[in-house]
């Protein structure tokens, strides 16, 4: 769907003096005004509301595009096993609002640098772990064969054609294929847990002895190696490769000490984060090129040179993923201009 067809859809005015106009309602404040304190990539937006007791987050999920109902059942999961997880204060499922208590202004991305980041990592673990240790219930979405290859498929059709103007051939999509097999089958041969899915710095917030985690209403059951990756390579911040295997051996080490059902060996656990983290990155890429062309949302695009130096770091470590490293080295890179250190 269109940025235009949703404006059709549900006009911007009228949605926003619903907010509003909700907003002063359940905290009885006829004065209260929101402010835009976050913007998402998908249909979901957050409102700092400003009250005479302190500030709260309003919640925008428009029902027919973003139903907040999955969003609230994950919490619930979460906050079961012991996750911090945004305290709900007040709701309108059926208007698609939400009241929240607002956790601040700063992520963990703002506050992270060379200095504390160990530190910081330390206590996102200890969120991951206790995410992990969830029983996937039944009717989780799984991340099956065919989810994870429409993840990888966004890549030929918005990057390669629509942004590259790129045409594949034949030995092109074999290849594609090949490396897309070796993907799918190491994730789906990984010990399968609960999968936050963009557990990442921004969706980490400071409090109070740790992290609050946010944006978790895509979760799965998919492979460990999963949201380790997705920690160390983000789209917002890029640490030495050798930082980033001193954590993950940091993240093994604890994982082991908690029973979760990471492989034995270190090194085989590397692997199957590394084979993780280059599906991810091949689905970013392919994810910003559609919020550009299809939502009308530029400024992701422009950290795709981040996630193909991301990619550069691992595939020529595997050379069962060297058709990979091909389409990229003929079809991306050209392209792309990868800036050094990025």
């Amino acid at each position: 769907m269109t940025a235009i067809q949703i404006a059709a859809l549900v006009p911007e005015a009228a949605r926003a003096a619903a907010r509003l106009a909700w907003a002063r309602a359940v905290t009885g404040d006829p004065a209260l005004e929101l402010e835009r304190a976050s913007v998402d990539a998908g249909f979901r937006s957050y409102w700092r509301a400003v009250c005479a007791d302190g500030s709260r987050i309003v919640m925008d999920s428009p029902p027919a595009l973003e139903d907040a109902r999955p969003w609230l059942r994950i919490r619930q999961l979460l906050l079961d096993a012991g996750v911090r997880v945004p305290q709900v204060l007040a709701q309108d499922l059926d208007a698609g609002f939400l009241l929240l208590e607002d956790l601040g202004r700063d992520t963990c991305l703002q506050i992270i640098d060379d200095d504390n980041a160990d530190a910081l990592f330390e206590a996102a673990f200890e969120q991951l772990l206790k995410l992990q240790a969830i029983a996937c219930p039944p009717d989780l979405p799984r991340y099956h064969r065919a989810m994870l290859q429409q993840e990888l498929d966004l890549l030929e059709p918005w990057l390669l054609v629509r942004h590259l103007g790129v045409a594949l051939d034949d030995g092109d999509r074999a290849e594609l294929r090949q490396g897309h097999e070796t993907l799918i089958d190491n994730l789906l041969a990984q010990p399968q847990v609960f999968v936050h899915r963009d557990f990442m710095p921004r969706n980490l917030m400071p409090v109070a002895g740790g992290f609050a985690v946010i944006d978790f209403q895509g979760a799965v059951c998919g492979p460990i190696g999963y949201d380790p990756a997705s920690l160390f390579r983000d789209a917002f911040h890029s640490w030495p490769p050798q930082r980033v295997d001193a954590w993950l051996e940091r993240y093994h080490a604890r994982a082991s000490a908690a029973g979760l059902p990471v492989p034995t060996a270190y090194d085989d656990f590397r692997r199957d984060a590394d084979f993780a983290g280059v599906q991810r990155h091949l689905k970013i890429l392919g994810l910003f090129a559609r919020l550009h062309y299809r939502d009308g949302k530029p400024k992701y695009l422009a950290d795709a040179p981040r996630f193909v130096a991301y990619l550069d770091e691992v595939l020529s470590k595997y050379p069962e993923l060297s058709p990979l490293r091909s389409i990229l080295d003929r079809h991306v890179r050209p392209g792309l201009a990868v800036e050094d250190g990025r």
